[in-house]
């Protein structure tokens, strides 16, 4: 009687585990070497004395997204093992794993499943470490990820700060600012594939971290302090192509009182002090308004005659080093600049006629390839120089000055960023101190005609001259009449003398 039930009886499905499936499976393996990658990378960047912010990207982004991935595929594999059983319903159910080790094959079975195990860890954490020492390179910064940043590449390696790597300066340390810049970055990925980055990329940046928070980490600010002695060498644009040199005393002064003199040019970041401003133009190159609170809570706004009495709170910035060092790791030499160098190395032939007024005029030429530019100075050097017999390595040579500080496709040249070191062929100084920032009553000015507050001329002029110092402050001799009254960049441009 029980036997025929039995025999008339449907067979009942029987289920086995949901997750004894190849995409479950697959999903438990990248689930597994996710979470390791993780463990690893959080210890690298614990261990890591000097933060690298790109880690985030790994260890909190990267990391959790293939985690994600590999659980969405055991949940997949689950619910379709799940279909399976409710379409199909198998009489038979598969046995949980077991191993027998008394088994060979079963023994061989589980050696390949620690091998292969053993080896996918190792793999992982092989590329989780290579990958993040990658993020942290000037290569994965400047090349790898930011096509449009060529010229910023380019001469960051010619830079002072050439082995800064970029995130220190862009990023710092911290999740906060890890997390703006990553925000940010997402609409810079976009613009580099749907080619919509501005030519040339611009500056300054309106969402940089504060100096304090990256420069000075570097530059310990109590320590601003003493003089530096500096040699400006320029050559002009004649048929001698003359030297005039101008050997000077930079007093950089100090900004903390218990270190010394709270004077000289960083008096500006004295740690006493606190000076705003506001300009009026995305290159902060026109300040119409200044506000200076000195140590005692003193409140004094200076003007000057044009300004229409809005003080826009959003426009208003506290001082910092960037407002005046904002080329410190992008520098794009001028014309000017970058011949005079390469005469003074010996790099270029100062006894070739008319060769600094000849390279500058080459280098100033409009171009629209950095190939067609190579190409005009050859030509145009063969044209005025044919019978030079050190003709090709004048060429290269200037060829070389326009890779590194031209940049055609991008619009990128010493014209689109201005430097706001000195006063020379920008504002820089002036741009405050031109004498026309007035108090409300008109008794404090921001004056520009106190040229020994930041510097002394020690010698100048050319070689025999230079050998002869002068300690009682000398007028600076400008090669040429008539240059008083004038600031400097009224005249100089970067590609003039």
């Amino acid at each position: 009687m029980n036997t025929e039930n039995k025999a008339t009886e449907p067979d009942k499905p029987v289920k086995s585990s949901l997750l004894r499936n190849w995409l479950s499976l697959g999903g438990l393996i990248i689930s597994t070497g996710s979470i390791f990658a993780f463990l690893l990378l959080f210890a690298l960047d614990a261990m890591n004395p000097s933060s690298n912010p790109y880690v985030g990207v790994l260890a909190y982004l990267v990391a959790p997204t293939f985690l994600i991935l590999g659980v969405s595929l055991v949940i997949g594999g689950a619910l379709y093992q799940r279909w399976r059983y409710k379409r199909f319903k198998p009489t038979t159910a598969r046995s949980l794993i077991s191993i027998d080790l008394s088994k060979p094959q079963e023994r061989r079975n589980l050696l390949i499943l620690i091998t292969v195990s053993t080896t996918f860890l190792l793999l992982t954490a092989i590329g989780s470490y290579q990958t993040y020492h990658f993020t942290e390179s000037v290569t994965f910064c400047g090349q790898a990820c930011h096509t449009p940043m060529k010229p910023q590449f380019v001469t960051y390696q010619h830079s002072p700060h050439a082995r800064v790597s970029c995130s220190e300066c862009h990023i710092g340390r911290g999740a906060t600012w890890y997390v703006k810049s990553k925000i940010s970055g997402l609409y810079q990925v976009y613009a580099t594939y749907a080619d919509e980055f501005p030519r040339p990329i611009t500056t300054p940046i309106s969402n940089l971290r504060p100096a304090q928070q990256t420069c000075e980490q570097c530059h310990w600010p109590q320590k601003f302090v003493g003089n530096l002695d500096r040699t400006y060498t320029h050559y002009l644009a004649d048929e001698t192509n003359t030297e005039y040199t101008v050997r000077m005393l930079l007093k950089v002064g100090g900004g903390d009182p218990t270190q010394g003199p709270v004077s000289g040019i960083h008096w500006h970041m004295s740690v006493a002090n606190k000076v705003e401003y506001m300009a009026t133009d995305p290159a902060h190159q026109v300040i119409p308004w200044v506000r200076m609170t000195d140590p005692q809570g003193v409140v004094t706004e200076y003007t000057t005659p044009d300004f229409d009495g809005e003080v826009r709170s959003d426009l208003v910035r506290t001082m910092d080093c960037m407002d005046c060092h904002n080329r410190p790791s992008h520098v794009f030499k001028t014309p000017n600049e970058a011949v005079d160098l390469a005469l003074s190395l010996g790099r270029l032939d100062s006894s070739i006629p008319y060769l600094k007024r000849d390279a500058v005029a080459l280098l100033t030429q409009p171009y629209s390839t950095e190939e067609a530019a190579l190409q005009g100075i050859a030509t145009g050097l063969h044209e005025k120089h044919a019978n030079l017999p050190n003709l090709k390595s004048t060429i290269a040579e200037v060829q070389r000055l326009y890779s590194e500080n031209f940049f055609p496709e991008m619009g990128a040249d010493w014209r689109a960023y201005p430097d706001n070191i000195g006063h020379k062929d920008w504002l820089g100084c002036f741009r405050c101190h031109d004498g026309e920032h007035k108090s409300k009553n008109g008794l404090a000015v921001i004056k520009s005609d106190n040229c020994s507050q930041c510097h002394t001329i020690l010698a100048q002029g050319n070689k025999d001259t230079l050998a002869q110092l002068n300690l009682q402050e000398p007028e600076f001799a400008h090669p040429e009449e008539g240059w008083q009254g004038f600031l400097c960049n009224d005249c100089h441009t970067g590609s003039n003398d």
